[in-house]
């Protein structure tokens, strides 16, 4: 049973205009915006100063200087999103999923059991590794020789830490009740 997700802010993100911390300024300077302001995550995380600028380093790592490829991490994201029912996680990874070419119908795939899509048999090891961590903090067996035949061991270790991370990324954003940014896509329909 899944519980239900805070409609609005349990932590609201902290007021720009009341930031006199030179350190925290940096920090918020450096992470993704929208019109010139930090994205609510970072916004919700700044509370945390010195957190918030090493969780910028392991993601700002992970988005930008990883081995695995944009689209293949992207899937990891957005079904590790999906999975935790964290809306603000799989609408910000739908955006930058588009960006990293996947179509309309992978995303909304990634909402739906794994069969029902076509996806090639190393996108199908992907899904399958985000659903077996988000169901059992474990890959199976089957999941990881069909990712061990793509995956060298650097890009497996970093699969699980791209899968691990966003798990926590999604945790908190759900706990926080940290708010879509505007413009920014919910959850595709299903109708």
């Amino acid at each position: 049973m899944t519980a239900e997700r805070p409609t609005q802010p349990r932590i609201e993100p902290i007021d720009l205009d009341d930031v006199t911390d030179d350190e925290l300024r940096t920090t918020l300077a450096g992470a993704l915006t929208l019109d010139g302001r930090p994205l609510n995550i970072f916004g919700v995380l700044g509370h945390h100063p010195k957190l918030l600028k090493r969780f910028n380093l392991l993601g700002g790592f992970l988005l930008n200087k990883g081995l695995i490829p944009d689209r293949e991490r992207e899937i990891v994201i957005l079904r590790i999103g999906w999975n935790a029912r964290a809306v603000y996680e799989f609408g910000q990874h739908t955006v930058i999923g588009r960006r990293c070419g996947l179509t309309a119908e992978e995303i909304t795939a990634l909402t739906e059991a794994p069969g029902e899509y076509g996806w090639s048999a190393d996108d199908r090891a992907l899904v399958a590794m985000a659903d077996d961590l988000s169901t059992d903090d474990c890959v199976s067996d089957a999941t990881w020789v069909a990712l061990s035949a793509r995956w060298s061991d650097a890009e497996l270790v970093e699969l699980l830490v791209v899968a691990g991370f966003y798990r926590l990324v999604s945790g908190f954003l759900n706990s926080a009740g940290v708010q879509l940014d505007d413009g920014v896509p919910g959850f595709p329909s299903t109708s």
